[in-house]
């Protein structure tokens, strides 16, 4: 029979092995041209209105604009200063 010690030798050499050729199995060749970088913002918004027929797209809010819109969440807190100097 073969021993233990012969079996997980043999099996952490293919491991091993398995392991210094997938890298270089996946890897790009250094001449392939770089692709454009896809825009999560412009894929939501494609994706939002491929279920809405072509004469309603645009009345369909983007959704790049609604997040635009919440960038200026920050604007009320200025306006509860306002209010608070008005109050009682």
């Amino acid at each position: 029979m073969i021993s233990s010690r012969r079996i997980v030798a043999a099996l952490g050499l293919a491991a091993g092995i398995t392991g210094l050729a997938v890298p270089t199995a996946n890897a790009a060749p250094p001449s392939a041209p770089h692709k454009a970088l896809l825009n999560p913002m412009s894929t939501l918004d494609a994706i939002a209105v491929t279920g809405i027929p072509a004469a309603h797209r645009k009345e369909v809010p983007k959704v790049s604009e609604q997040m635009r819109a919440l960038n200026r969440v920050h604007q009320l807190d200025k306006l509860h200063q306002v209010t608070d100097l008005a109050g009682p």
